[in-house]
């Protein structure tokens, strides 16, 4: 019995080992020469921008999303108003935008031949150059975009935190003389804390990690730079180090805010739940206003655009086309959600049958990868999945005198395994939650009649995870379909997804026939975005 646990553990510790290898590469390779001198090249001319851009992007767009996310939150959480219950889960609904998807739809409605300023022009009969318009493909709109899709991670977590506060600590703020505004900005906001800087984090980190809209915005970031250095330069040391510039910058803003807690607290104090005041009919519009105009910017307005643009133009190609795009993502995404949650079953289990620091610290490692953008991954997995091919070649080639070609790289294999190392954590943290809800003794019922370790896992826990079994699935299954920039480094020739496609399409300035593929991305991200928004709901 104790070699088989002593076996799940190993395995435990080879599988976090392999999927932290894209980052662990990316890190050895900052040492290794420049032979080029294009990381030089890169100091001396774009590096600044990168980093300036980057940061600017971050915190400009972790600021709107907090503001957006914590506002809507309050309204939700706080009061009851006509619509309280749509908006409830409807403020979800951007999660299933993405990024370089509503980045392409808001060009195309405000650029200069869009709908906006043709119309303002017919209206007031201005003439180029005789009026000014914010340019949306700037830093500025890459701001807005990322503020209304990224605001629901914010929402989210700042929702729960109001929810979780007692209905005494309200009444005692209002008792002492606090209006319901002050109430607010002294003593819920405090205490809600960590929730909004935990979601303001995840904002960071996916601002950080997004290539398709600033690539579209003309924006240079590192994103773009790591991309430019490996395509552009073919300088795999280059786009090492710039990754590893990127890492640092990320865990940086991580350390940052978990520093910024210090050893404060933020415990409830019990008491009965908050009795939500009706609001009046003038106040009760303001509300619904000021929550429709995240929900409007960050899914309803792109959305309806997207269905226009499909149903009136779409792409002349629709057909046997999308039906291979449409597979191969598919194919990916299921392929890789599967492996995820079976990773992840292993790594959590492991974790029950030997509590400590050592599985924790595996654990750790085995979600390091959610914490780096897709273009890390990417160029960290490339370097020792491209080394491994060249050396299967060449022992193929000596014992059996067979050319044995690219198999790895040059197949979906490295991008399966990309997806695995990026996206474990969400599967990891899904089956995690479930299985902590399990109680040991139930373990302990279970081998007192008899039942060996296998029997269990297959006949009382998966049961009994089935629910966070599918909600990883679900998860990692969108994550993979809306993925960009690993898709784009390591896809194989001749191979394209939906994604790969509106990236091309948009690129091309090609919007129109671009929101078919935009239209299926969105349609099958729904899909978690509804079962948390019940999830919300129940709880």
């Amino acid at each position: 019995m104790k070699q088989r646990y002593s076996a799940l553990l190993v395995v435990a510790v080879v599988l976090a080992l392999l999927v932290s290898m894209p980052v662990v590469s990316v890190v050895l390779h900052v040492f290794m020469p420049d032979e080029q001198g294009v990381w030089a090249h890169l100091v001396e001319t774009v590096l600044a921008d990168y980093v300036v851009n980057s940061l600017a992007l971050a915190v400009g767009s972790g600021l709107g999303a907090a503001l957006l996310g914590t506002g809507a939150a309050w309204w939700v959480a706080m009061y009851r108003f006509p619509g309280r219950g749509i908006l409830e889960w409807a403020l979800l609904l951007p999660l299933a935008m993405p990024t370089y998807v509503i980045a392409y739809v808001y060009t195309d409605l405000l650029q200069y031949a869009g709908p906006v300023q043709s119309g303002l022009r017919a209206a007031f009969g201005w003439e180029r150059g005789g009026y000014w318009f914010p340019d949306v493909r700037s830093l500025g709109g890459a701001i807005v975009v990322f503020s209304l899709v990224f605001y629901p991670y914010v929402y989210v977590l700042a929702r729960a935190a109001f929810m979780d506060r007692s209905g005494n600590l309200m009444e005692a703020a209002r008792s002492l003389g606090l209006t319901q505004r002050q109430a607010f900005y002294r003593v819920a906001l405090p205490l809600a804390r960590p929730a909004v800087a935990g979601g303001v984090a995840l904002v960071i980190m996916e601002t950080l990690a997004e290539f398709g809209a600033v690539s579209y915005f003309g924006v240079p970031t590192f994103t773009t730079g790591i991309y430019r250095a490996w395509y552009a330069f073919g300088d795999p040391v280059a786009a090492s180090q710039l990754s590893a510039s990127l890492l640092a910058v990320v865990m940086l803003a991580l350390v940052l805010e978990k520093a910024s807690r210090g050893r404060a607290r933020y415990h409830d104090t019990g008491g009965r739940p908050h009795v939500r005041p009706q609001l009046p009919p003038l106040r009760s519009l303001m509300v619904w206003t000021g929550c429709m105009i995240p929900l409007a910017g960050g899914f309803l307005l792109p959305a309806g655009l997207l269905l226009r643009m499909a149903a009136s133009e779409g792409d002349v190609q629709f057909g046997e086309k999308y039906l291979t795009l449409a597979g191969n993502s598919l194919m990916l995404a299921g392929l890789a959600s599967v492996l995820a949650v079976l990773a992840a079953l292993l790594l959590a289990y492991a974790g029950r049958l030997h509590p400590g620091r050592l599985m924790a610290g595996v654990k750790r490692l085995a979600g390091l990868g959610y914490a780096v953008p897709g273009t890390v991954i990417a160029v960290g997995a490339l370097i020792p999945l491209t080394a491994l091919d060249h050396a299967l070649i060449l022992w193929f080639r000596e014992r059996f005198d067979i050319n044995l070609g690219l198999i790895i790289t040059g197949s979906a294999t490295a991008l399966v395994f990309a997806y695995l190392a990026r996206f474990l954590a969400v599967a990891l943290n899904s089956v995690e939650a479930s299985l902590a809800r399990i109680r040991q003794s139930l373990d302990e019922a279970a081998r007192s009649l008899g039942a060996t370790q296998s029997r269990l896992l297959a006949r009382v826990h998966v049961p009994l995870l089935s629910g966070g079994i599918v909600s990883g699935l679900l998860l990692v299954f969108v994550d993979v379909m809306k993925e960009l920039p690993a898709t784009i480094v390591l896809r194989p020739f001749n191979f394209e997804t939906l994604a790969t496609q509106v990236f091309i399409l948009a690129a091309d300035e090609r919007l129109a026939e671009a929101a078919t593929p935009s239209l299926a991305i969105v349609v099958v991200g729904l899909i978690p975005v509804m079962l948390l928004s019940r999830s919300m709901r129940r709880k």
